[in-house]
């Protein structure tokens, strides 16, 4: 993942270059200014329910300190400020909670909900059915799971499925030359569908010379029906390794990765 700006957190939270408020007092009083803020209980709050929020959120504790909310609203209406009309939010699975009070903060700083935020949750990846954690200290970056696995099998693993899907990796499975790894069993079809193609064009058969109208003869239409059923017909390929897949996967170039890349979906 490239980055083309880097935002430090704390740069909200400092006074400003002459002195004057913060970027997070500036966004409670920009908030306060569109008619959203109000004080209860020594504190100051955010009316997010009135953008379907499940309650309202304290963007200052009554001991004076900020909220995480505070630096989110902060940030938010920096993006704004610095010319981002839409802004997206790729969030992790345990940060579910936050799509409404974002949704809701959008509204709240005068923008529409529905049109100017976009809020995408990712899943993380689990390898034999451990939870990778930061916080439990088993995180495997990307270059070590390639390394480990394959190109293919983890490129074939992450493509399979969306962003926003669990995926579990079982690395026994995708070391496994046999069909019970989908990886190598599309390995083997790549192979022999390159063979096929190769040894047609030695045969000097092509595709381009393919006229299905002129088929007219009964036999013709018989062959075309059988060849239709085919695939139903079609044995398994033998459960060992093949030589033809093994040059297939000799072939695959580097999966593109960044060094440093928490795994994620």
């Amino acid at each position: 993942m490239h980055f083309d700006v880097w935002f430090s957190e704390r740069t909200l939270h400092a006074p400003a270059e002459d002195g004057g408020p913060s970027l997070v007092d500036q966004a409670v009083d920009r908030l306060r200014a569109q008619g959203h803020v109000f004080d209860a209980d020594d504190a100051v709050w955010v009316r997010t329910t009135d953008f379907g929020d499940d309650k309202d959120r304290v963007i200052r504790r009554s001991n004076g300190e900020y909220t995480y909310f505070a630096a989110d609203a902060a940030y938010y209406l920096n993006k704004g400020d610095r010319g981002y009309q839409h802004k997206i939010y790729l969030l992790g699975a345990d940060h579910h909670g936050y799509v409404h009070r974002l949704k809701a903060l959008a509204g709240a700083a005068g923008d529409d909900p529905e049109k100017d935020i976009e809020v995408l949750i990712g899943q993380l990846v689990s390898i034999n059915g451990a939870r990778l954690s930061k916080r439990a200290g088993n995180i495997i970056e990307l270059d070590d799971l390639r390394d480990w696995l394959g190109t293919d099998a983890l490129r074939y693993s992450l493509e399979r499925y969306p962003a926003d899907s669990p995926l579990t990796l079982d690395p026994e499975i995708l070391q496994k030359r046999t069909n019970d790894n989908p990886v190598f069993y599309v390995q083997y079809a790549h192979a022999r569908t390159h063979n096929v193609a190769r040894n047609a064009e030695d045969s000097g058969v092509g595709r381009t010379q393919f006229a299905p109208e002129t088929l007219t003869h009964e036999t013709e239409a018989a062959l075309l029906g059988a060849l239709q059923e085919f695939p139903a017909s079609w044995p398994s390929p033998p459960r060992c390794a093949s030589p033809t897949a093994s040059r297939a996967t000799s072939r695959s170039s580097p999966a593109s990765t960044t060094a440093g890349t928490t795994i994620a979906a």
